[in-house]
Order: structure tokens, then C-alpha cells, then sequence
């Protein structure tokens, strides 16, 4: 493979990739370079642009929804599920 076809190939990126570039979109959270990578492989990914279209009516219906929640979280509640969702980071970290 010669230097052109390596500089080329990094516009390119695995579907797994580009879905998670499409999630962080969704949140305005994504740079310019991964849109514009996001863009590439949609143009020759079906599976992908399936999903794309599907985050965008999931995105949209979230946005449009009246949904509203009725309590808030007690404090000792929160810093218990808080303390849980750290010990099993920890262990999916050191599991690594």
C-alpha cells in the first residue's frame, strides 16, 4: 500500500465506529473530521444508514415527547446508584 492509499484509508471507518460517531451527533458532541467520516461510509453503507435514519426518529420523538417525570431521585438513592455504577466501571476497566 503505498502513502496516498494510507492517508485515503484513514476517511474510512468500521460500522461500529460510525455508529457511535452517529450517537455523539445526535448530541452535537461529534468533531467536524468524524462527520464528515460518518458521511463517507454512509454513502456506502446500508446497514448504517439504516441505523442513522433510526436515530434520528428515535432522536426526534424524544425531543417532541411531553414526557415528564413526577419525583426526583432521593440523595441516598442517587450516591448508592452512583457508588454501583463505579464499582462495575472498576471491574469492566480492570477486566481489560
Amino acid at each position: 500500500m503505498n502513502m496516498s492509499m494510507k492517508k485515503n484509508y484513514k476517511l474510512f471507518v468500521p460500522c461500529e465506529e460510525a455508529q457511535h460517531v452517529c450517537d455523539k451527533s445526535q448530541y452535537n458532541e461529534a468533531t467536524l473530521l468524524e462527520k464528515i467520516k460518518l458521511s463517507i461510509h454512509l454513502v456506502f453503507c446500508k446497514v448504517c444508514q439504516k441505523y442513522t435514519s433510526n436515530n434520528r426518529k428515535l432522536t426526534k420523538a424524544m425531543k417532541n415527547s411531553d414526557v415528564k417525570t413526577s419525583c426526583a431521585m432521593e440523595v441516598n438513592e442517587k450516591s448508592n446508584l452512583q457508588s454501583m455504577f463505579e464499582k462495575e466501571l472498576a471491574k469492566q476497566q480492570s477486566g481489560n
